[in-house]
């Protein structure tokens, strides 16, 4: 379960954030601050795995928060949720290394995709172990390359945030098999609609795919995270 502290001055936009984070897999709220200034006194002697952050808080706006953090040693994934989208501002985000940035408004999905980007990328450096190949740090990268991903999906008439809620609940159960009938199941869309995701991840070779034919009838084709 990753732990999420939440930084907005905004009550009905912090609620709005908490019931994002709460209403999906793997993720759980432990505190709430309306100021930086509150969250790094939090942080003296907690830690977290992802901070979700405003940019325009009481005492100290999120670069300054973000250095404050990083002299304590807390290096947390950071998401921005915020309304400044000032392109000196982003870009002294992004040389902060905050992971993902939402301008408000945005809605669930784009929320969603944040936090599953955030987990693939957790998942995949907590598989690995002292040293990381060369070619499980290009995959860690190109997983991360956002607009890239984008236009490829779209390309394909594929959607971005339904491929990583596919992409985020088998890498949720690496050890299982699933059929496109469970997966379907398991996030609520159409087994047509699954098994073109599902496809697409075979041939990136994301997941792997088995025949099944101890089924008793017609052989099934099973799903499976690659690892």
């Amino acid at each position: 379960m990753y732990r999420v502290v939440i930084i907005e001055d905004d009550p009905m936009v912090s609620a709005i954030n908490r019931q994002y984070v709460e209403v999906t897999t793997s993720f759980r709220v432990d505190r709430t601050f309306k100021s930086g200034g509150e969250a790094l006194e939090y942080f003296k002697n907690h830690d977290t795995d992802l901070i979700i952050l405003d940019y325009y808080t009481p005492l100290m706006n999120g670069s300054e928060f973000i250095d404050h953090l990083h002299a304590m040693g807390k290096y947390p994934a950071i998401i921005m949720v915020t309304s400044a989208n000032d392109t000196d501002i982003v870009r002294s985000l992004l040389s902060r290394g905050v992971m993902d940035y939402l301008v408000k408004p945005f809605d669930y999905d784009r929320f969603k995709l944040a936090l599953n980007r955030f987990h693939e990328k957790q998942s995949n450096l907590d598989k690995t172990k002292e040293h990381m190949s060369q070619e499980a740090i290009d995959q860690l990268f190109a997983r991360t390359d956002a607009g890239k991903e984008s236009t490829r999906q779209l390309s394909k008439g594929l959607n971005v945030s339904t491929l990583a809620l596919v992409r985020t609940f088998l890498s949720e159960h690496p050890n299982e098999y699933y059929t496109s009938e469970q997966v379907a199941e398991e996030v609520n869309l159409s087994r047509i609609t699954i098994r073109r995701y599902l496809n697409y991840l075979v041939d990136t070779h994301e997941i792997v795919s088995s025949i099944d034919y101890k089924t008793g009838g017609r052989p099934s084709v099973k799903y499976r995270f690659s690892k």
